[in-house]
């Protein structure tokens, strides 16, 4: 159930490889649509603020961002990760933390008018506690402005420190703790930074889930990066034996061109394929899925977590990939 890349009309004239038609983004129509997006963007910009939506070159900018929605990507916009499906820069000393980011977050997020909120993070490997800190200001601070306003946080695993960890969850105000493990174990040391693993992640959200069984845990996992239909099933499975109750699913798309360093794509997974996924999922227990080619792990997060609160599936199946 997927397209393999392994003839030449597959590729462009740059070596890139042609995509097929499921993952063609149609730009937004309609002039109140266009405003809407030409408005975020002059939030984050006069904010001084950083988006994964751009850092990380997501192909759903224009059609959340014409929506209204962002997800906000908080301690720089450096990591010290270096893992080759990310386009974030990697350094290792990246800028010191920006103490007045909290506030600005907060009002960027009042000026939007947004009900629910995703806040994602660099590594910050050369801090103590890996960040924690900091992250954990920057929810309180959107939550005193707006405390009607849900707030899911797209974590780092801090490095495996706990104690950062523990004292990250201590009374934060949030909807959704989410940690991505963003694919097979079997694929760890060939996708993600060395201090990553599948492993440690699961740990990771397995300790969040814990410390705060209030709140809602997510995971994201990508695929076309050479696993197999059946290990996609068995890391779903971890998943679940962790409490997990929130996935995303989506078709990773090298953000560079061939003979850098990122990965190439091995495999264009169809619609019909992320379709049997969903039900697979399900039926493991996941109350909340989205599970498509242009699916990203903040895709549309507070409908997912809307279908966990309410038992109601509100997002569709992505046979045609989403919309």
């Amino acid at each position: 159930m997927s397209a393999n890349l392994s003839h030449p009309q597959d590729t462009l004239p740059s070596g890139r490889p042609r995509l097929p038609s499921w993952l063609r983004v149609n730009l937004p129509a309609g002039d109140t649509r266009q405003t809407t997006f030409n408005g975020t963007l002059d939030i984050v910009e006069r904010g001084e603020l950083h988006t994964v939506c751009e850092e990380a070159r997501c192909p759903n900018i224009h059609d959340c961002w014409s929506r209204g929605t962002a997800t906000f990507m908080v301690a720089g916009k450096e990591c010290t990760r270096g893992c080759r499906f990310c386009s974030v820069k990697t350094v290792r000393a990246p800028e010191p933390l920006d103490a007045g980011e909290p506030e600005r977050l907060a009002d960027a997020v009042e000026r939007m008018g947004l009900e629910y909120v995703v806040i994602t993070v660099v590594n910050r490997d050369d801090l103590a506690d890996g960040g924690a800190g900091h992250y954990k200001r920057c929810v309180d601070a959107v939550h005193r402005r707006l405390p009607d306003t849900g707030i899911e946080l797209l974590c780092s695993d801090l490095d495996g420190n706990w104690q950062a960890l523990e004292d990250l969850l201590a009374n934060i105000p949030l909807s959704v703790f989410a940690h991505n493990v963003e694919c097979v174990p079997r694929l760890d040391r060939e996708v993600r930074d060395p201090r990553a693993s599948f492993s440690q992640s699961l740990e990771m959200l397995r300790r969040a889930r814990q410390l705060r069984p209030d709140v809602i845990t997510k995971s994201s996992l990508m695929v076309g990066l050479g696993e197999t239909n059946q290990e996609v099933i068995g890391a779903l499975g971890r998943l679940r034996e962790v409490g997990v109750e929130l996935l995303t699913l989506g078709q990773y798309l090298s953000p560079g061109r061939p003979g850098t360093r990122f990965l190439p794509i091995a495999r264009f997974v169809t619609p019909e394929q992320f379709s049997e996924w969903d039900t697979s999922a399900r039926a493991l227990g996941f109350r909340g899925v989205a599970s498509g080619p242009l699916v990203r792990s903040s895709y549309r997060a507070g409908h997912l977590l809307q279908e966990a609160r309410t038992g109601q599936r509100i997002l569709p199946s992505f046979k045609q990939g989403p919309s």
